[in-house]
């Protein structure tokens, strides 16, 4: 089929410089040797019936949790300067441009270093692009969110979710029932809390407690 196609091509091409450019015959029989040597040369290193290869694209839409919006809502992203800059990154990585909605939050702490929600935003943004894979850089950025504002939960919510995502349960599991003990009664995020840990249990219970061996005589 290629070869078909090929071959009209070439003398379709060769028909039209004809009749719309009225060469003259010394210059219409270059034409053709042109045409025949493009031809021999696709038969030479031309491979037709080789299969097409489909590229994908650098980054997917895939390492992204519509989910962790709502927990970031609870925990006080709701207003102030952080919101713009978060709606936005949520929107790029749903299009799977991690790496610039991570940039993007870069340049968001950089202009607003004192808001902690922006810091955890990058800190979870740093995970997706790492595929939920958590990172030092991440780590320094939830980090800094917990050193700005101590009291936040969402420095220690998220910091222990990037861990369970990175399979480091133990990790996890003590920093979430840190954040579970000192959270007010009334915390709309407790009982998402809850869940998490009661589901880390499933994963890999927690290793009883040794008995204390009693003292010799």
């Amino acid at each position: 089929m290629g070869w078909i196609i090929l071959v009209g091509l070439s003398l379709l091409v060769f028909g039209g410089l004809l009749w719309l450019g009225k060469l003259p015959r010394v210059v219409y029989e270059l034409t053709g040797a042109a045409l025949l040597l493009g031809i021999a040369g696709y038969a030479w290193q031309g491979q037709p019936g080789m299969a097409g290869v489909s590229v994908q694209p650098a980054e997917q839409a895939n390492s992204f949790d519509d989910s962790t919006v709502g927990s970031r809502n609870e925990m006080g992203e709701r207003f102030g300067s952080a919101r713009e800059w978060l709606v936005f990154s949520d929107s790029l990585n749903r299009s799977g441009k991690h790496g610039a909605a991570a940039n993007y939050l870069r340049n968001g702490v950089k202009e607003h270093p004192e808001d902690p929600d922006l810091w955890v935003g990058l800190g979870n943004a740093l995970v997706v692009h790492a595929d939920g894979v958590i990172t030092p850089a991440a780590q320094f950025a939830f980090q800094k969110a917990a050193d700005i504002s101590p009291e936040h939960p969402g420095p220690p919510f998220f910091l222990g979710l990037a861990f369970a995502q990175s399979g480091k349960i133990d990790q996890a599991r003590a920093i979430w029932s840190e954040l579970l003990e000192r959270a007010p009664e009334n915390a709309t995020w407790k009982v998402d809390l809850e869940s998490r840990l009661a589901a880390l249990e499933k994963m890999q219970p927690s290793l009883p407690t040794p008995p204390e061996t009693p003292p010799s005589n």
